[in-house]
C-alpha cells in the first residue's frame, strides 16, 4: 500500500503533525471549555439542573461510543478520508451547538459533535504512525500529541473562562469554526492519502452495532451512577445490558468471516497491558482534573481564571517533558521504565494533593503537586501510546487507536465517577457529622485523591513489570492478525 517514505521532506511531515495535532486539540478543549460555559448555557436557554447534564452527557455518549467504530471504518476506507469525515461532521455540529436558541437543538448538536470527535480522534493516532515510520522520529510525534491529549484540558478551563467573561457561552462553540475550516483545508494537502488497507471492504455489521450499543450503555450507565444510584435497578439493569451485547459482540467476531475486532489483536501483550495501565491511568487523570478543579474553586474560592492560571506550570512542564524530553528517555531506556518512573512521579503528585487542607495555600499546597503530575503525565503519556501501537499492523493501526482511546475514555469516565461518588459519601458523612461545609467538601475530595493516587501506583506496576522493555515492531513470533 503507498505509505509515506523516509524520503518525504522532513518539514512536511511535521508540518502534518501540527494539523493533527490543531484537529485533536479542538476535540480535546471542548471535553472541559463547556464546562466553564455551563451555568450560562442554563441561565440562557433554561435547563434545570437535572437536565443540564444531557449538555455534557451527550457528547459523552456518542464519544465513548463510536471510538472503536471509527478506527475501524478509517482501516477499512483510508485514514485521511475519515478523519477529514469526522473534522467536518464536527465543525458543523459546532456551527449548529453555537447557534442553539432551544435545549433540544443544543443536547443533539452536541451529539453530533461528539461522533465526529469520535472519528478524529480513533484515526489521528493511525495518521502519526504513517507519517512517522523511524522509532526516533515516531517517539517526538508521539510526544507532541501526548502532550496535545493531556495538556489541553486544562487550556479549555482558561480559554472557557476568557470566551465566557468577555463575549458569551455561544463563543466556546463558535471558537471552532475557524480552526476547523483552516485544519481541514491543510490536511488536504498535508495528510498522506493512505487508501485503505484492508484488502475487504465488508464492514461487520453485527459486530459495530452490538459493540457501539454497548459501549454507550455503559458509558450512560456510568454517567449517570451517581444521580440514580449505583444499585439501582436503572444502573444494574444498563451495565447487565451492556455486559449482555459484549458477550454478543464477542460471539459474533468469533464467527464471522471478516470480524470488526480481530480477537487476535490483544494477544498484543503491549497492546494489551497498555490498555489496561491507560484504564488506570485515565480514571486517575480524569479525577484528579475534575477534583483539583472543585477543589480550588469550592473551597480556596478560586474563579474560573485562576483555577486555569493555576494548571499553567503543571502544563508548562509537561510540555517541557513530552517534547522535548520524553522522547529521549523512551529512545534510552524504551518504554517500560520510562512509563513506570512517569506514573510513580504522577501518584506522588496525587498524594500531594490527598493531604492539601482547606486553608491551602498555592504555593505549599497546589504548585507542587501541579509541576509533579505534569512531570509525570509528560514523561508516562508517550510511552503509554507507543506500547499501545508499535506492535499492531499498520492495516490495523485505526482500529488499535479507536482500543486505546476507548480505555482512556471508559477508564475516564469510571474513574471520575468512582471517585465522585467516594469523594459525595465522605463529604456527606462528615457534614451529618456536623462539621463545616468547606472543611467536608475538603475531606471528601482527599479521600478520592487518596484513591486516585492507587489507581496511579497500580498502572505504574502493570507498566513496569509486565511490559516489553523494548521498543519495536511486532516479530515473526507475535501473532498475525487475518
Amino acid at each position: 500500500m503507498p505509505t509515506p517514505s523516509p524520503s518525504t521532506p522532513r518539514d512536511g511531515r511535521w508540518l502534518a503533525l501540527t494539523v493533527l495535532c490543531l484537529g485533536v486539540l479542538m476535540i480535546v478543549l471542548d471535553t472541559t471549555i463547556v464546562n466553564v460555559a455551563l451555568p450560562s448555557i442554563r441561565a440562557d436557554l433554561g435547563f434545570s439542573e437535572a437536565t443540564l447534564a444531557w449538555v455534557v452527557n451527550a457528547y459523552v455518549l456518542t464519544y465513548g461510543g463510536f471510538l472503536l467504530l471509527g478506527g475501524r471504518l478509517g482501516d477499512l476506507f483510508g485514514h485521511r478520508r475519515l478523519f477529514l469525515l469526522g473534522l467536518v461532521l464536527f465543525t458543523l455540529a459546532s456551527l449548529a451547538c453555537g447557534l442553539a436558541s432551544s435545549r433540544e437543538w443544543l443536547v443533539v448538536a452536541r451529539g453530533i459533535q461528539g461522533l465526529g470527535g469520535a472519528v478524529v480522534t480513533a484515526v489521528a493516532l493511525s495518521l502519526i504512525m504513517d507519517l512517522f515510520t523511524e522509532p526516533a522520529e515516531r517517539a517526538k510525534a508521539m510526544g507532541v500529541y501526548g502532550f496535545v491529549c493531556a495538556g489541553g484540558g486544562s487550556v479549555g478551563v482558561l480559554l472557557g473562562g476568557l470566551l465566557v467573561s468577555t463575549l458569551s457561552w455561544h463563543w466556546v462553540f463558535l471558537v471552532n469554526l475557524p480552526i476547523g475550516l483552516a485544519v481541514a483545508v491543510a490536511s488536504l494537502r498535508l495528510l498522506p492519502a493512505v487508501h485503505g488497507s484492508s484488502d475487504m471492504r465488508h464492514l461487520d455489521v453485527g459486530g459495530a452495532v452490538s459493540v457501539t450499543a454497548a459501549l454507550i450503555l455503559a458509558v450512560y450507565a456510568i454517567v449517570g451512577g451517581n444521580e440514580a444510584g449505583w444499585l439501582s435497578a436503572r444502573t444494574l439493569g444498563m451495565l447487565a445490558g451492556a455486559a449482555v451485547l459484549f458477550v454478543l459482540f464477542l460471539a459474533i467476531e468469533a464467527r464471522v468471516r471478516a470480524p470488526l475486532v480481530p480477537l487476535q489483536l490483544f494477544r498484543l501483550r503491549n497492546l494489551a497491558i497498555a490498555n489496561m495501565v491507560g484504564v488506570l491511568w485515565a480514571g486517575a487523570m480524569f479525577a484528579w482534573f475534575f477534583l483539583s478543579a472543585l477543589y480550588l474553586q469550592l473551597v480556596l474560592g478560586y474563579g474560573p481564571m485562576q483555577v486555569g492560571l493555576a494548571f499553567l506550570p503543571g502544563n508548562l512542564v509537561m510540555a517541557a517533558c513530552s517534547l522535548g524530553l520524553s522522547a529521549r528517555i523512551v529512545m534510552r531506556f524504551g518504554i517500560r521504565r520510562p512509563l513506570a518512573g512517569g506514573l510513580l512521579v504522577a501518584a506522588l503528585g496525587l498524594a500531594l494533593f490527598a493531604r492539601a487542607p482547606a486553608d491551602g495555600q498555592f504555593l505549599l499546597d497546589v504548585l507542587p503537586g501541579m509541576v509533579l503530575l505534569g512531570l509525570g503525565a509528560g514523561i508516562a503519556f508517550n510511552p503509554v501510546l507507543l506500547a499501545a501501537m508499535n506492535d499492531v499492523e499498520p492495516r490495523d493501526s485505526g482500529l488499535a487507536s479507536g482500543v486505546v482511546n476507548t480505555a482512556f475514555m471508559m477508564g475516564g469516565a469510571l474513574g471520575l465517577a468512582i471517585l465522585a461518588s467516594l469523594a459525595a459519601a465522605r463529604t456527606g458523612a462528615l457534614l451529618e457529622a456536623g462539621v463545616a461545609g468547606t472543611v467536608a467538601l475538603n475531606g471528601g475530595y482527599r479521600v478520592a485523591f487518596l484513591v486516585g493516587t492507587g489507581f496511579a501506583l497500580l498502572a505504574a506496576a502493570l507498566g513496569g513489570l509486565l511490559l516489553r522493555p523494548r521498543m519495536a515492531t511486532a516479530t515473526a513470533t507475535e501473532p498475525a492478525l487475518p
